[in-house]
């Protein structure tokens, strides 16, 4: 393991955090020369993710400093390599979490790179070549272009940069659980953040009947009136929850904050769904009689595979669905992280990278 080889001759300007602290500085670092499988990337919009704050900060205990953070990249080819098929130079292009994959076990040829057990992150992994990945917070990038997808035209790219990782993380497991072939169903997702706002966009766009479970009250008036969510839980009020056992086909779990399942299952119809896509720090909850009183199912649901991802860019240019967001400049990095500590953010920050426009 190494950060760089001897073929990492490209000096990039990027921001990366280099100790716990979290805090992201102006980092100039080598990229390797574009390759026979690679595209060179001109970054234009990088989202942050939820993810970006836990390595910065090193809160999982496995951040390899420096870190260039980011997997939520939308740019434009400005090389390709000899093998490169289906990119050519001048594309509009994005990368999210995956950067490579073992391509040959069950799971790669089955196009779920995500579940590879060799599969390594866009950033803070280590590459086919030994060498430490950097992520999107960065000018220029180089990927494999089997782990790259195509943004659609009518797309800002500056919105669909959270969908690489936001966007791809509900839509698995709502395509898996075949929630897009229901409509008329009635789907629960559970927080109202990056990652359920969007799957509120998805459910709305397949003719489900979408309830919001929150802890927060304030956000009831957003969820209907700006989203187009059909109702909404106070999941603290024992009233609420009581009055809806029961009722929901599914229920998608985005929350990140430490919790218990349990009265989310019981929100079920008896062999209903649960997916968990959120990631608390600490272990989830789960008493037994709510899952076994109502067979229920508990999943969980990582990212998705590269074929995926491109088909969920695809709908999400049919059906224009986007990421709300905020867009900052680089500079204003470590605020757009302190606020995304504090959930002060509607709903996904995006870095003005290139600081071109959003709809190249």
């Amino acid at each position: 393991m190494a950060q760089t080889t001897p073929n990492h001759t490209l000096a990039v300007s990027g921001w990366a955090a280099h100790d716990s602290s979290g805090k992201i500085t102006p980092y100039v670092f080598k990229r390797r020369e574009n390759g026979v499988n690679d595209v060179t990337i001109e970054i234009l919009y990088c989202g942050i993710c939820h993810t970006d704050l836990h390595y910065a900060r090193n809160d999982w205990g496995i951040t390899m400093y420096p870190v260039v953070p980011g997997h939520e990249i939308t740019g434009v080819i400005t090389k390709t390599g000899s093998n490169v098929r289906g990119f050519k130079v001048g594309d509009r292009v994005g990368v999210g979490c995956l950067a490579a994959s073992c391509l040959e076990c069950e799971f790669c040829k089955s196009s779920q790179e995500n579940y590879c057990d060799q599969t390594q992150f866009t950033y803070n992994g280590i590459f086919w070549d030994g060498s430490i990945t950097y992520g999107g917070y960065s000018k220029l990038m180089l990927a494999d272009y089997r782990y790259v997808v195509h943004i659609p035209e009518n797309l800002p790219m500056d919105a669909a940069a959270p969908l690489l990782c936001a966007g791809i993380t509900v839509y698995s497991p709502m395509k898996e659980n075949k929630m897009f072939e229901s409509p008329g169903k009635k789907l629960g997702i559970v927080g109202l953040g990056g990652l359920g706002h969007i799957a509120v966009k998805f459910g709305k766009a397949f003719g489900l009947h979408v309830t919001i479970i929150s802890t927060s009250p304030s956000k009831e008036k957003e969820a209907k009136e700006c989203l187009g969510a059909d109702d909404f839980i106070v999941s603290n009020d024992s009233k609420q929850m009581e009055a809806k056992k029961r009722t929901l086909d599914f229920i998608l779990d985005t929350a990140s904050a430490n919790h218990s399942l349990g009265n989310y299952l019981e929100l079920l119809k008896v062999k209903g769904t649960l997916v968990v896509v959120g990631a608390p720090d600490k272990p989830i909850e789960l008493p037994s009689f709510p899952l076994i009183f109502g067979k229920r199912t508990i999943k969980g649901s990582i990212l998705g595979g590269i074929k995926e991802t491109q088909e969920m860019m695809d709908v999400c240019g049919q059906r224009n669905i986007t990421s709300d967001i905020e867009v900052v400049s680089t500079d204003k990095i470590n605020e757009a992280l302190d606020r995304l500590s504090r959930n002060d953010v509607r709903y996904r920050f995006v870095i003005d990278i290139a600081r071109r426009s959003a709809k190249m």
